[in-house]
């Protein structure tokens, strides 16, 4: 016999769902509208419980691009310059991204945009590009420089440092360019770029190796670590790794695949009984029997 949905849950989840459960209110209401209530108070209480659950990994991290009076000209002779790898190697990396025409992108951390535009050409008038970041004056140089070069299919979206406040299933792949690292709430953003992403979407992560030893002092201070702990982070997150790519030097690339998880909820978020897949809706519910998943 089927009791309850399988939570998957982080104890003040499971702790808040066996509360509700056992209350003496919600046993006095009938069971379709029992779930009913329980579903809207965890939606409710998602984005509050998501904030108070986790606490920055590297507090500061990015105070330099809030800071007011922050001129884009510093930055982009910083990010669009030779000497820096995946400057250099753009064309390389455009390339291993095996990106399709009508395609849909989402740049995170797009900064001044190097890879914004080399993506829009890239997936066609068909396709999409999303420009994330926490920057409004780097969206809006972005934009500027679409215009003036007739590139429709870009958008932008301005993030936070919890969220990429891409919309559900919206991109088919999300690119992260040495900016992992700049991720103070790294499970909060991967639970974004998780629902932000279609049935089998991927990321594609590239940061700096972290070795110490070889790495320089400034890369040992600035990334909070190196690619073993970053790797954890994303599949915990309810991503595979599909493969590395060994085509930098300075940096690892690799590339992650968003996994069919037979689950109502998310890896990071709290759950709801609403569509998760909306192309198969029978992958939207599980129920736990016998410690088991089963389809509803």
């Amino acid at each position: 016999q089927i009791d309850e949905f399988s939570l998957r849950s982080t104890g003040h989840r499971s702790i808040a769902y066996h509360t509700f459960m056992n209350s003496a209110s919600l046993h006095c209401v009938p069971s379709l509208n029992r779930w009913l209530a329980i579903c809207l108070l965890l939606l409710w209480g998602h984005d509050s419980w998501a904030a108070e659950q986790e606490q920055s990994v590297n507090p500061g991290i990015n105070d330099n691009f809030l800071e007011a009076g922050l001129e884009v000209g510093q930055w982009l002779e910083r990010f669009e310059r030779e000497g820096r790898e995946v400057y250099d190697q753009r064309m390389a990396v455009l390339e291993a991204l095996d990106l399709k025409t009508g395609e849909a992108i989402a740049d995170v951390g797009a900064g001044t945009g190097l890879y914004t535009g080399l993506f829009s050409d890239k997936v066609g008038p068909q396709g999409k590009v999303m420009a994330v970041d926490i920057v409004p004056l780097f969206l809006s140089r972005i934009m500027d420089r679409a215009k003036e070069t007739g590139r429709k299919n870009i958008q932008t979206v301005l993030g936070s440092g919890q969220s990429t406040r891409l919309p559900a299933a919206s991109v088919d792949k999300v690119f992260i360019c040495d900016t992992y690292h700049h991720f103070g709430y790294p499970k909060s953003m991967l639970a974004s770029i998780h629902q932000a992403l279609k049935p089998g979407g991927e990321i594609i992560l590239i940061d700096f190796k972290r070795e110490e030893g070889t790495s320089s002092e400034w890369i040992l201070s600035h990334v909070r670590a190196g690619q073993e702990v970053f790797s954890a982070e994303i599949l915990a997150a309810g991503f595979e790794e599909v493969t590395a790519l060994p085509i930098l030097k300075d940096n690892y690339v690799v590339r992650f695949r968003k996994k069919i998880l037979l689950s109502w909820e998310t890896p990071g978020t709290v759950g709801w009984f609403g569509p998760r897949f909306p192309e198969s809706p029978s992958l939207n519910k599980t129920v736990e029997v016998k410690g088991k998943d089963s389809l509803l």
